[in-house]
């Protein structure tokens, strides 16, 4: 069953037989983010991955980060000509030895690097203007907002195991109780999680024709046992 924000809060406080006198909607709320962000920071998922274009301009090496942002995968220019090319990922510090006078147009850039919480920094400084293209990791839709909480998100409505194990793992330290409980769930969590990671981080990003099927090996006895 796919979960709206309202039936994972009704199994949530099934399962640990505690009524909303104590689970609240707004203590469930907390809980249940506490449980996305828990998932989105130990697995990478393709349904967060986001790509944004915009405009390098001639003597302005910084670049706006979008706001929904977690995280750069790389960054592509494209010149007036056509060409694309993919920008190396340094630190800052080596940007600032690697080409100096960031003020001055210089070309096209090569590197990139974080600057800050609001900005991305290329070097050398354009002389031009180049169309870029960001891919990144973006922030994640959540069930307890809209159109999450009565749509679903892509987490609640194919791995509702995943996000139950992870909310009832906040909800059982929040409530402060058995530990046995605490512990079955986090197993069943970690399990759960572990499959999440295969699925998206290994078998979607496979390619029969080039990587081969996935075969599990089998243990077979040697003839001459026998």
């Amino acid at each position: 069953m796919a979960y709206t924000l309202t039936n994972l809060q009704d199994d949530i406080r099934n399962y640990t037989e505690v009524d909303d006198s104590v689970l609240s909607n707004t203590v469930l709320t907390t809980i249940i983010k506490n449980a996305e962000n828990r998932i989105y920071r130990d697995a990478d998922s393709d349904d967060n991955r986001f790509y944004a274009t915009s405009n390098l301009q001639a003597g302005n090496r910084y670049v706006t980060i979008p706001s929904d942002l977690r995280f750069i995968r790389y960054a592509q220019l494209t010149d007036a000509s056509g060409n694309q090319v993919f920008l190396e990922k340094r630190d800052t510090s080596f940007m600032a030895e690697y080409y100096d006078t960031p003020g001055t147009q210089s070309g096209l850039p090569k590197y990139y690097g974080n600057w800050d919480a609001n900005y991305w920094v290329v070097a050398p400084t354009p002389d031009s203007t180049y169309l870029i293209t960001l891919a990144y990791t973006k922030q994640p839709d959540s069930i307890t907002a809209s159109p999450g909480s009565t749509q679903g998100t892509y987490t609640s409505n194919k791995y509702q195991d995943l996000l139950l194990y992870a909310s009832l793992v906040e909800a059982y330290g929040y409530l402060k109780g058995p530990a046995d409980m605490l512990q079955y769930y986090e197993g069943s969590f970690r399990r759960a999680l572990q499959s999440y990671a295969i699925e998206q981080q290994g078998r979607r990003r496979r390619d029969e024709w080039q990587d081969g099927a996935v075969r599990t090996p089998l243990k077979s006895e040697s003839p001459s046992k026998y």
